[in-house]
């Protein structure tokens, strides 16, 4: 039994408490999404309204309720998780599967006949909102209304308090642009545009923008904040306290600091200004909140797409550097830690999943520049790798065993870069079906990593590569094959990614992008294969150069061996086997110097990177 379900929530008394307060403002249907007001993946303990009515610790997922019913939805990553840990209330809507309405279509059922639907407006962004409503008034709904308060905030009498944490400044060194360069580029988007300004929320282009770093959000180096720039001024929206000395020094008198509460009176008044024969509106992006856009009118604002997006996705030259040497720095954590643990299993010793994955984050620890981990680490033995993006649990959480497939997908932070790899090992004797099923992963990690196409070709058509050959089984995985990194910034970065999501059509791969390859399968009750490294889009040299185009493809950086155990090398053509001896070779050159003083760790690396 896995650590998640030991702490299922009886969620009775908080949906009574949230009903009653749904009575009270005339709501029959209400919506209760994962995101905070800036529409972040991943939120702070504060915003964590969502689990904090249901129990589900996913960072994916919506909550709907009525008056008699409650609701989950969540995709393919977390359908074992969801169902360990929400209770008998709340019918799951395991997104992707055939007939499983989506949120959307369950909450509109449910609101025909007239009845009214509500949502906190600030957690639901514009394009949303718009299209929600227009399907309510179709199906004969009441009103989508849209509300300035929170009701689960209202029930919810211990609810931390928002962070407050001091601001950095990142040096030049690390994120190889000036934010006053940044600016005079965002400035040619206004003008482009013809904007009046442009108001930004998302907390990472924030912190990109003006080179600067917090820790409101665990594992991610952001801070609560708005900013808005028009042609002339730059308004930064945050909390005073976080902003020292250091911070307002970089700053200069660039930037104008306002309280983090202003924004959407300063966006009213702004917008007020305007007047029609300017012919300018206030641009947002399509992350903007429902409230954003109220305040500012529905006849006073642009939707553009996000150019600070766009600009952080392409890393510059330092950034790449950057991103190269701190995915080798992260690699001698991992090798350490991966060596070690062989020797402690082998002396019988017990370690369970989280007092294993303590000392990957000890080893990580030792190396330059390291910050802090970039999401919690999924330490998974056995079972519990079938839990795609698994947590344990102290006390609760299962050992590490020698006779079982172990999965570890983990990252950190570090001034000059942030990781994410995901190894799956096996520490005994695997049976043929786990090396099979680990093979014909490999073959599709090794598919994407080679992978040559036109410049202006998106990770959409790139995702079969890396199902092809489980496909050709019958088998498949529930997840994406690749999501965007940041540089020292969030480990999951749009807009660019590698899946079958329709957004990962809409935006073409280009040179300086960094995006994960992580093709898995999972043996429910059994086991789980992840193989996970970092990517970066790089110009391939083809021979030839039809219709003129560029060609591109993938440098790996991620610097870490596969599994020897676990390879059937009779599964690889020799194509596929001469990639992987090319990256064990390069592993192995550029993590030995770190390791060579520990006998143990340099012997399994060696023996890992062997050729076959």
């Amino acid at each position: 039994m896995s650590a998640i379900t030991s702490n299922r929530l009886d969620s009775t008394a908080r949906l009574t408490e949230l009903r009653k307060l749904m009575e009270q403002h005339n709501v029959d249907v209400y919506i209760i999404p994962s995101e905070d007001s800036h529409q972040s993946e991943y939120i702070a303990p504060v915003d964590a309204r969502r689990e904090y009515i249901c129990g589900f610790t996913g960072s994916a997922g919506c909550a709907i309720v009525t008056a008699t019913k409650a609701a989950l939805s969540t995709d393919g990553r977390y359908f074992l998780q969801a169902e360990q840990q929400i209770d008998s209330n709340w019918e799951l809507l395991k997104q992707g599967l055939p007939e499983v309405p989506t949120w959307q279509e369950w909450a509109l059922r449910e609101a025909e006949g007239g009845k009214n639907v509500g949502v906190d407006a600030s957690l639901i962004s514009t394009a949303q909102a718009k299209s929600f409503s227009e399907k309510l008034k179709a199906r004969k709904g009441g009103q989508f209304i849209g509300m300035d308060v929170n009701l689960v905030d209202q029930i919810w009498t211990d609810q931390p308090e928002r962070p407050k944490e001091a601001l950095r400044v990142l040096e030049y060194k690390f994120s190889g642009k000036a934010f006053h360069d940044k600016l005079e580029d965002i400035r040619k988007e206004i003008e482009k545009n013809k904007g009046s300004g442009l108001i930004v929320s998302m907390l990472d282009e924030i912190a990109w923008l003006f080179n600067l770093r917090g820790n409101d959000i665990p594992y991610n180096p952001v801070f609560f904040s708005y900013a808005f720039i028009t042609t002339d001024k730059v308004y930064l929206y945050v909390d005073s306290e976080k902003i020292t000395e250091k911070v307002r020094e970089h700053l200069g008198d660039t930037v104008e600091i306002k309280p983090y509460g202003a924004v959407f009176e300063d966006l009213k008044s702004h917008a007020e200004s305007l007047t029609i024969t300017d012919e300018k509106k206030v641009l947002v992006t399509s992350r903007a909140s429902w409230a954003m856009t109220k305040a500012i009118g529905d006849d006073k604002f642009k939707t553009i797409k996000a150019p600070i997006e766009a600009a952080k996705a392409v890393k510059n030259d330092i950034e790449i550097e950057g991103m190269r040497q701190a995915h080798i720095r992260d690699g001698v954590a991992q090798i350490k830690y991966f060596a070690w643990l062989e020797k402690v299993l082998n002396n019988g010793e017990y370690y369970d999943e989280i007092t294993a994955a303590d000392k990957l984050e000890q080893f990580r620890k030792e190396q330059e520049n390291f910050v802090g981990l970039s999401f919690p680490t999924i330490s998974s033995a056995g079972p519990n790798g079938a839990i795609i993006h698994y947590e344990p649990e102290i006390g609760s959480c299962a050992p590490v065993r020698k006779d079982q497939i172990y999965l570890c997908d983990s990252g950190a932070q570090f001034l000059d870069g942030t990781t994410d790899s995901t190894r799956t090992l096996h520490y005994g004797t695997p049976t043929d079906e786990e090396r099979r099923s680990y093979t014909l992963v490999l073959k599709g990690h090794i598919g994407v990593a080679r992978a040559v196409f036109p410049k202006g070709s998106s990770g959409f058509i790139l995702d079969i590569l890396a199902r092809e050959h489980l496909w050709r089984r019958g088998l498949d995985y529930r997840h994406g094959t690749g999501h965007g990194v940041g540089s020292f910034l969030n480990v999951h970065e749009g807009p660019i990614g590698i899946g079958t999501r329709a957004e990962y059509n809409e935006v073409p791969l280009d040179i300086g992008m960094f995006i994960s390859n992580e093709p898995g399968y999972y043996e429910d009750g059994q086991y789980g294969i992840r193989i996970e490294s970092v990517v970066l889009v790089s110009e391939s040299k083809t021979p030839f150069n039809f219709g003129g185009k560029k060609y591109y493809g993938f440098e790996t950086v991620t610097m870490v061996p596969m599994c020897r155990k676990l390879i059937d090398s009779s599964l690889l053509d020799q194509d596929e086997i001469n990639w992987l001896n090319n990256y064990h070779s390069e592993v192995l050159a550029k993590t030995s110097n770190f390791v060579k003083d520990d006998e143990y760790s340099f012997e399994w690396l060696k023996r890992e990177t062997a050729p076959i």
